[in-house]
Parts: C-alpha cells; structure tokens; sequence
C-alpha cells in the first residue's frame, strides 16, 4: 500500500537528507564559520581566527581519550553483533519476530523493547534495536512479507530517545557521585543530587511510563498510513555458516576445540559478576560502563559460539557494520572541541539562564540542550558543558537541581532524532540509510518534544 502522506515524506527525505558524512561535513563548515564570527576579537584577523579555530578542531579529531571512545563503540556493535549470531540468539530471535508479521505488530514489539532495554542501558538498547530491525527484515525478506522497513529501524533507534533518563544516564549518574559538583561549584552545600531526584523521581517516572506508551502508538498509526514492499537485503549469517568445519590438525584443532573458548567466556562472565562485590562503592548498575558491557558481549560470545573458529566467522560478519563510526566519530570530536573552545556552547546556556524565572528555567535548560546536542552528541559532553550553569542558576532561582539535570537530559535524547551521529550504529547493522528513517524518527522527535515539555512546564 502506498499512500500519499508516506510518498511526500519519502521526497522529501530524498530531497533534503544527504548521507550522515556528508551531513557530518556540513556540521563542521557551519561549526567553524559560527566558531571563527563569534570568538573573533577586534584585535585578530579573520585569519588568524580561523587558524586559532582549525588548531581547537584539529586537537579534538585526534583526542586520545575519544578515539578511545570511538573504539568502545565499535566494540560494543561487533561483539553484539557477534552476540545475535550465536545459534542461541537465533533461535530466540525467530521467535520474537514471528510476533511481526506486519508493520504495525513489529514497530510496537520493537520501539517497546528496544526502549525498555536502552533505560537499562544505552549501548545494549542501540545494539538490541538495530538487531531486532534487522531480524524483523530478515524474516520479511524470507517469507516475502512487505513491510515498511525504514519504519521499523526508527523503531529500533527509538532507545535513544529515553537512554538519558534510564539507569545509565551520564548526567544523572554523575551529579550523583559524592563531591562532584561540588569539585565546580563552590557554594554546593549538598553532598550530591541522590537518584531519588533525577532517574527515580515522580517526574522521570511520568515522563518515561509516557514515552513507552505514545511512542509505540504514534509508530503504529504512522505503520497504518505508510507504504510496505518487500526488503531486499542480504541476509544475516546463520548458524550453518559458523559450523562448516573441515579436518584440521595438530594445533589447528584449538580453533574448532568447543572447550577453549567456552572455557575462557566463563571466566570472563565469572569475574564480571564477581566484580560487584569487591568494589563497595559501585553498585551492578554503576558498573554498567561501555569497558563492562563489552566484556560481558565477550565472555557471551565466547561461550555460545560452537568454537573460536565459528567465533571469529561471525566477527568478519559484523565487522563491517562500524565502518561509519570509524570515519564519522572523529568528526564530531572536532566539533565538540570546536564548540567547547569557541565558548559556543557555554554561552548559550548562559544566555538561556540569564533570561529565565523560576517556571521557564527547566524548558531554557531543555531546549538548549537539545539546540547543544546537535553539535555535541554526547551526554557527559554535554553535561561537562551545561553542568556548572545549570547547578548554579538552580540554586539561584531556588529550584529542584534533580529537575534541571533531567530536564538537560531530556533536551540531550531528543535530538537524538535529529542527529545522525547514534544513528550510524543502527545504520550499518541494518542496512538502511539515513533519510529512510529520519521521516519518522523527526516525527517521534515532535511527539516527544510536547511529552518533555509537558511535564516539565506542569511537574513541580
């Protein structure tokens, strides 16, 4: 079925949304010039300033602590995907998208899902849902189901909508660590902002029950008036692929022992849950780091993988979804320096700020962040930029700081919608290209705007 609505927002899509690197590149150009116009002085010449601008982009392409960042996530898609390919995975898998036969019955299974698995985590809901998308397609493809596939890949994005406000939110989490805003605030008399204020308040829980409901509502009146054909993909590896094993000898053997690798997976699984009750100050939950998630995806895949051989199969098979975040990530480090230098981002928050009372400080503070998070994707980024602002003019205004850092953190997954930088994981798992899933991804961006500002103008 096609229909009209879903035929103008294909055009346009096509009209107005280049690839993710080429949108990246454009970022950077508007980056610079903003960068070079604003911080320039009497003094300097356009020049110089933009030689001043170049050297702060050059700085951050090439930060070690971000590239490390970089891998992290590379990491994190490839050994989840390597995950997904385990004959284990598979067949939990086909049973869950027997539940999508439609677009409508898949765009509900998959945005709840992958929402409620990205408040847990980030990282495991933004490989989940774009697993989940590709299997969805796969079957489809199989069966020769038409289904709207661009669709239900922004389903599977929809994580990164709520992340910010789940369990491993980075705002929250670190204003919740004993003498952290008081390290830049002086006048901070509080040993924290305690979880009780920000992820576990009556606001955050209001807020995230909303999302879960009319997300997945909206997904499916958009699946009922939208276009479906059949996905042409290349299909995902399966099981059989992994276990073709001819004779091998003498040391070749260890590569198709089922013992070594299964032996090794248990001992990280082991020490990653023992790891807990050694360290007193953290609980399971705050040990949810990108570096933990990723040694538990290896001492999973090791484990359920039939050998190392098979093991290694699938890592070729899921290699080649990161390639985006390998060229693209640097880019927007550039940025964030760029950003970060020029005084850009500080001083739009404080412009917000200075401009706000009591009622309209959390949308300032929430709009900001969303305006910020285009040019810096990153919660802790983000947050290292707008925290001591924010602390401080809540303090002012006599207001909640629980309610502030949450209202960042709702600006902050917003434009996540908007801003290709999480989506590319996504992208190269499932094949998809941006402008098939940003047309729904904006209009769950629209839904999700007058949800945070809702109850942020109205919840006390």
């Amino acid at each position: 079925m096609t229909t009209p609505a879903a035929d103008k927002m294909e055009r346009w899509a096509r009209l107005l949304l280049p690839t993710p690197f080429t949108i990246a590149l454009l970022l950077t150009i508007l980056t610079w010039v903003l960068a070079v116009l604003y911080s320039k002085t009497p003094a300097e010449s356009y020049l110089s300033q933009t030689l001043h601008v170049l050297g702060w982009w050059e700085k951050g392409l090439w930060s070690s602590a971000l590239l490390a960042f970089t891998v992290q996530m590379m990491l994190i898609l490839v050994l989840g995907h390597v995950l997904a390919l385990t004959p284990l995975a598979n067949r939990i898998t086909q049973r869950m998208v027997l539940l999508c036969t439609t677009t409508s019955s898949a765009v509900i299974w998959v945005s709840v899902l992958t929402m409620l698995v990205g408040l847990f985590n980030w990282g495991l809901g933004l490989v989940f849902g774009a697993l989940f998308a590709r299997k969805v397609a796969d079957q489809a493809a199989s069966n020769g189901l038409a289904i709207n596939y661009g669709l239900v890949g922004a389903a599977g994005y929809s994580g990164m909508l709520v992340w910010h406000g789940g369990l491993s939110g980075s705002a929250p989490l670190k204003a919740a660590e004993p003498g952290h805003i008081a390290s830049f605030v002086n006048n901070f008399s509080a040993i924290n902002v305690p979880l009780r204020e920000t992820i576990f308040s009556q606001l955050n829980v209001l807020v995230a029950t909303t999302v879960l409901l009319v997300i997945p509502f909206t997904l499916w009146l958009l699946a009922k008036n939208s276009s479906a054909k059949v996905p042409k993909l290349i299909q995902l590896a399966t099981k059989e692929k992994f276990l073709v094993t001819p004779s091998y000898i003498g040391a070749e053997r260890l590569d198709t022992s089922s013992f070594l690798g299964k032996a090794v997976g248990m001992v990280i699984v082991l020490v990653a849950f023992i790891k807990p009750q050694l360290d007193e100050n953290k609980s399971f939950i705050g040990l949810l780091t990108p570096d933990f998630v990723n040694f538990i995806l290896l001492g999973l895949g090791l484990i359920l993988h039939a050998n190392i051989k098979c093991f290694l199969a699938a890592i070729d098979e899921a290699i080649s979804g990161v390639s985006g975040i390998l060229v693209q990530f640097p880019l927007y480090f550039g940025i964030i320096a760029v950003v970060k230098e020029s005084g850009l981002a500080t001083d739009l928050a404080l412009y917000f700020s200075a401009n706000s009372t009591p009622t309209s400080f959390p949308l300032f503070t929430f709009f900001s962040a969303a305006i910020i998070n285009i040019f810096v994707p990153s919660g802790g980024g983000q947050w290292s930029v707008q925290a001591p602002i924010l602390i401080e003019t809540a303090q002012s205004l006599g207001l909640s700081e629980g309610k502030c850092i949450m209202a960042m953190a709702y600006g902050d997954q917003l434009t996540n919608m908007l801003q290709p930088f999480w989506a590319l994981p996504l992208l190269g798992i499932t094949g998809l290209k941006a402008k098939e899933i940003l047309p729904y991804t904006l209009v769950m961006m629209l839904v999700a705007t007058i949800i945070f500002a809702g109850f942020l103008l109205f919840i006390k």
